[in-house]
């Protein structure tokens, strides 16, 4: 995802910000593999959604909604669903975020948090098929920014995979060319969950989770989607230019196994058990 101008932080910020690496020490006073609170409310928007969640990591929220509709499948998968993910960043979120159509960032957002939910083979695309050739479920995932702090990419992983979580849709079987609802209720054929963790370098030192000011200084990132059985399933290095050795990929990769089964407990126990 291309990130926002470094030039809005001042030279005092990004010295102050190196400073407390180099002590040990973060801006917000968080160990360096440490998430900020992750808050998940389930189903905000269940008369207009067949899924729904907000995420608060910190001081950055994000909604995620899901329709599942019905339509043709794509010529070289008929027998396959369709699953799509956008992401908005609205202008109420972020006095850096612009009016108008989705821009790089939000484009690139959307397919981070794609790539992590069809790569990991989140949902059984196979089970999402009412008749080959003909009709399938069609499943839209859609991601807008409420507040920003940094770490959208973590934080609309998290509410993807809460929203797919707690999906609940009415069956349609096709009789005689026509889609008839058979007055049952599906859930999403939902076999594994991967969860994107993000880790900036900003010199010699790597942070999980970052938050805007460290965002704005950092010399790259790292963003892994790690799934229930801890394997890798996708990963993207992006926000810069600078280089990351092979060492602190590996301390990375370590940083996000440590956080990425308590994300995932939570999601669960969240959206299967909402209050």
């Amino acid at each position: 995802m291309t990130d926002f101008s470094s030039e809005i932080i001042s030279h005092i910020d990004r010295g102050f910000v190196a400073d407390l690496l180099s002590k040990g020490e973060r801006v917000d006073g968080r160990a360096f593999g440490e998430y900020r609170e992750i808050i998940i409310e389930p189903n905000p928007v269940a008369a207009k959604a067949e899924g729904s969640a907000i995420v608060r990591l910190g001081d950055t929220s994000v909604v995620a909604g899901v329709k599942v509709l019905t339509g043709p499948p794509y010529p070289d998968t008929p027998d396959e669903g369709v699953i799509m993910i956008a992401a908005e960043m609205a202008p109420m979120a972020s006095p850096l975020f612009e009016l108008g159509p989705p821009k790089e960032p939000a484009i690139e957002l959307a397919r981070i948090v794609d790539r992590g939910v069809r790569e990991s083979k989140t949902m059984d695309a196979k089970a999402l098929c009412i008749k080959p050739g003909k009709l399938v479920y069609m499943v839209f995932a859609d991601v807008y920014t409420l507040e920003y702090d940094g770490n959208l990419i973590d934080a609309s992983s998290i509410a993807v995979n809460a929203a797919l979580l707690g999906t609940k849709f009415p069956e349609i079987k096709l009789e005689d060319g026509e889609e008839v609802a058979t007055g049952k209720e599906l859930t999403l054929p939902l076999q594994n969950m991967a969860i994107e963790h993000t880790v900036a370098k900003i010199g010699n030192h790597l942070v999980i989770d970052p938050v805007l000011k460290e965002a704005m200084v950092m010399d790259c990132r790292l963003t892994m989607a790690v799934d229930k059985n801890d394997n890798f399933t996708a990963m993207q290095k992006g926000g810069g230019a600078g280089p990351i050795s092979l060492e602190m990929v590996d301390q990375a990769m370590g940083m996000a196994l440590d956080s990425s089964k308590e994300i995932r407990e939570l999601i669960t126990s969240t959206m299967k058990n909402p209050e």
